[in-house]
């Protein structure tokens, strides 16, 4: 970032202005702004960070000129990777290309996603597939909407006839609402009879070339209600669906303690249940799983210097302890629930900010580690350092605030010896 509009920023930084921030969201993410001291701005063009919806990039981003300094929070086409068709999409095609070119390893590592339909396109092929597994359950997902809004289970092709006429759903009709169809994955792993998923956050700061940041700390979400595949309860929501905007609408729900358990406390039950081996090596395929998602966008992916993207992933464990994509958020809730979620959240954001380094705090390098985040790829694997019997930081201990003081020192002393070489 060496052009004269960035000298200009940088200097009226110097000057003992602040950075002007532009968003609709009023909640952890304006906290973060306004605890960094930065300064709200309402213009839709003159700000330093932008933290837009999808909408406003869909409907704005196209059109604006963005000076060197500037970041936004999402590339131009990230749906490429978080609406769900265009997931599958990519990552069949990644899979189908690696097997076309008889790197079959490769491709077995894209065996993290459940078999899936696009309807009404692959009506016919989905049938076909139905009726290879009779009587397993399937579960239906519009691609446009999110926080469990109408997705549904079914496990006989009569129950989503009548549903088909009501949407006029037909392969040839391009006005038919488009859904994904999965095979529901029936042995997800347990605790304490219920069924969990896990959001696991990455920030991507670069697609060419590709660095991917996994953060250590997330959570388990849990439904309230125990567990169970009986075909009489396959519409209940409560408790096949994890989202915790469905939860928050079931009878009895404790909204002192939430439905969420922290990404390492929920290590530690694992460890405590299936002992540090396994534990490690489930953490260590999520963290392969999100490198391989990305690598599956990474050629389709606009790529803009001035953007960077926060995906929440959402991964669901089986009782195997395999990890499977559910899918990855664009937009991930920043709303907190409880206070230990807003501290979650609170400590994340800002920590996507001093690695956004609008301030060029950090001289451009690009770290290993920052705050909650660890870099996991740079133009391929970064080999991290072992924590003791564990090969992935995830879910491990995050001092991310004597992290920050270390790194802020560290760049202090570099330049300091850089003016004294002067």
């Amino acid at each position: 970032m060496s052009s004269s509009s960035n000298s200009k920023f940088l200097d009226r930084l110097a000057n003992g202005a602040t950075v002007r921030f532009r968003t609709t969201f009023h909640n952890t993410i304006y906290d973060v702004f306004r605890a960094r001291g930065w300064r709200e701005t309402e213009s839709d063009t003159d700000w330093d960070v932008c933290w837009a919806d999808t909408g406003w990039i869909r409907e704005y981003f196209d059109t604006m000129h963005l000076e060197a300094h500037q970041r936004i929070n999402h590339f131009r086409n990230h749906y490429e990777l978080t609406r769900k068709d265009a997931m599958v999409k990519n990552l069949k095609r990644t899979q189908r290309q690696l097997q076309r070119e008889e790197r079959h390893d490769e491709a077995k590592k894209y065996d993290f996603f459940p078999t899936t339909y696009v309807l009404p396109s692959d009506y016919g092929l989905f049938v076909e597939e139905f009726k290879l597994h009779a009587g397993a359950i399937w579960i239906m997902k519009p691609i446009g909407k999110a926080q469990g809004k109408g997705i549904f289970l079914f496990n006989k092709l009569s129950q989503i006839t009548d549903w088909k006429k009501d949407h006029r759903w037909k392969a040839d009709n391009p006005q038919a609402e488009t859904y994904v169809v999965s095979k529901y994955i029936e042995n997800p792993l347990l605790v304490g009879g219920k069924k969990f998923d896990l959001r696991i956050y990455v920030l991507v700061t670069s697609y060419m070339p590709l660095q991917i940041y996994l953060y250590r700390s997330g959570f388990g979400r849990f439904s309230g209600s125990r567990y169970n595949t009986n075909a009489k309860n396959l519409g209940d929501n409560y408790v096949h669906l994890t989202n915790a905007a469905v939860q928050k609408t079931a009878p009895g729900y404790d909204a002192g303690q939430g439905c969420k358990w922290p990404l390492r406390n929920l290590k530690l039950y694992l460890i405590g249940k299936f002992g540090i081996a396994a534990t490690d090596r489930l953490f260590k395929e999520i963290e392969e799983l999100v490198i391989y998602s990305l690598l599956s966008v990474q050629k389709v992916m606009i790529h803009d210097k001035h953007c960077f993207e926060l995906y929440g992933y959402d991964i669901l464990i089986d009782d195997a302890l395999k990890p499977w994509l559910v899918e990855v958020n664009a937009s991930p809730s920043l709303t907190a629930d409880t206070p230990q979620d807003y501290e979650l959240k609170f400590g994340l954001l800002d920590d996507v900010y001093t690695l956004v380094d609008v301030e060029a705090k950090l001289g451009g390098a690009v770290e290993e580690c920052v705050g909650g985040f660890d870099l996991i790829w740079n133009n391929g694997p970064v080999k991290q350092e072992k924590q003791s019997c564990y090969t992935t930081k995830l879910g491990c201990f995050d001092d991310r605030v004597r992290q920050l003081k270390k790194l802020h020192k560290t760049h202090a002393k570099r330049l300091a010896a850089q003016q004294q070489g002067h």
